[in-house]
């Protein structure tokens, strides 16, 4: 009876941490992603016509 209890404490603490471990990884991935858009910029703020080369203004 101890043992089986063992075995399944030992059983919910690697899911809890392997879940935790996961939600981390994939929050940082999208924390990863949003600073790659912010830092390069999105396309749609100078958009183009028709593959046309965009004229600078000064």
């Amino acid at each position: 009876m101890v043992r089986t209890k063992t075995i399944l404490i030992a059983i919910a603490t690697i899911l809890a941490a392997g879940s935790a471990g996961i939600w981390l990884l994939i929050s940082e991935q999208q924390e990863a992603q949003e600073r790659r858009a912010k830092f390069f910029g999105s396309s749609s703020d100078h958009p183009t016509s028709g593959g046309e080369k965009m004229k600078v203004e000064w």
